[in-house]
């Protein structure tokens, strides 16, 4: 599903070049669930915006579903990344004027997808997610973990190929993380590609795989497969 060649970003500045990503090679197959590990600062996050396609300022080789994605324009990559990815955000980057629906709605507003249809996947993932008694409410007036799911609800409602996630239960407590977690888990099972970036041990061993990151650079030595029963 996803093969990374050599990808390379850097910043400049007055005092010089500052290289984030060094050479990263990568490959996921379809259906598998990837969990990447590293300190603050290691090019984690940066790299997920790079697999999700929002970041067009690197060097190397990016193939997804065949796409050569470091052939395509901004416009191109930004059709691919709608059609096949979702998106789950540390900071839930819910919209504050919309209802839990209509956040839902957003991202299959932009796919040409009828209304009718759209009514009707919005419908099947707040039953899905336990959430139709607050299908009107606002992100305000629901607790963390509610916006989180919120906010994976929202990424998984096009049903996307490939989840990426950063840091997705940074800012829920130990309870709402395990039922996160399970959630990611069970969406893997059904199929969807997963790739997470996280500090935590617990939260990456419901992976199948872990990678751990270090100055831009993947530690060959530290991949390994996780056993967690699921």
């Amino acid at each position: 599903m996803i093969k990374l060649r050599n990808i390379t970003k850097f910043f400049e500045d007055k005092s010089g070049i500052n290289h984030v990503l060094r050479g990263i090679d990568m490959d996921v197959a379809e259906g598998e669930f990837v969990s990447i590990m590293g300190p603050s600062g290691a090019g984690k996050s940066l790299l997920l915006n790079i697999l999700g396609m929002y970041d067009g300022a690197w060097k190397g080789e990016y193939w997804f579903l065949e796409h050569l994605v470091h052939g395509l324009n901004t416009r191109q990559r930004a059709e691919l990344n709608k059609r096949y990815v979702g998106f789950v955000f540390q900071q839930f980057h819910l919209l504050d004027d919309l209802t839990v629906a209509e956040n839902l709605d957003i991202p299959l507003s932009y796919r040409n997808i009828k209304k009718s249809e759209r009514e009707g996947l919005v419908a099947h993932a707040l039953d899905r997610f336990g959430m139709v008694g607050r299908k009107h409410l606002y992100p305000n007036q629901l607790s963390g973990g509610l916006q989180q799911l919120v906010a994976v609800a929202r990424a998984v409602v096009g049903s996307p190929r490939l989840l990426l996630a950063d840091e997705p239960t940074g800012n829920l407590h130990s309870e709402q993380s395990q039922q996160i977690m399970e959630l990611f888990q069970k969406l893997n099972r059904e199929g969807t590609t997963i790739i997470q970036v996280t500090h935590s041990e617990v939260n990456a061993g419901y992976g199948k795989r872990t990678l751990q990151i270090l100055d831009g650079r993947f530690e060959p030595q530290c991949e390994n497969v996780q056993t967690k029963a699921v």
